[in-house]
């Protein structure tokens, strides 16, 4: 276990290190920019693989490898449920930061109609 700890750290510290030196930090919030674009690129779809994997595996086992074991079955069963439950935790998270981020308008100094609205102007006319 500690062999397989170690091996699987090990690789992933080795793809990690070109992201960092590709980086070009150089100051503060380019260091969130790449944190943030670092979780959203690579960390969020591969949770989703994760989570998708796993309920592919549940449905091989429920289906097709435990057809004749209620106990593989039931395995299956709760791996499909435990996928479902990942699905509906990141998409839930998914909807409520942007959510978040529509209201608030981070970044967004325009506004949505192009800018801040004026009483009395007339428009085309």
């Amino acid at each position: 276990m500690k062999k397989a700890l170690l091996l699987s750290s090990g690789t992933l510290f080795a793809l990690a290190v070109p992201l960092a030196a590709f980086a070009a930090i150089n100051n503060v919030a380019d260091a969130g920019s790449f944190i943030i674009n670092t979780i959203n690129n690579i960390l969020v779809p591969v949770l989703f693989a994760v989570a998708f994997i796993v309920f592919l595996w549940g449905a091989f086992q429920t289906f097709i490898y435990g057809a004749n074991s209620d106990e593989v079955k039931e395995h299956g069963k709760n791996l499909m449920l435990w996928g479902l439950i990942g699905f509906f935790v990141m998409v839930s998270i998914w909807g409520l930061v942007n959510i978040l981020t529509g209201t608030i308008s981070f970044g967004n100094s325009s506004g949505p109609t192009g800018g801040t609205p004026k009483a009395g102007v007339q428009v085309g006319g």
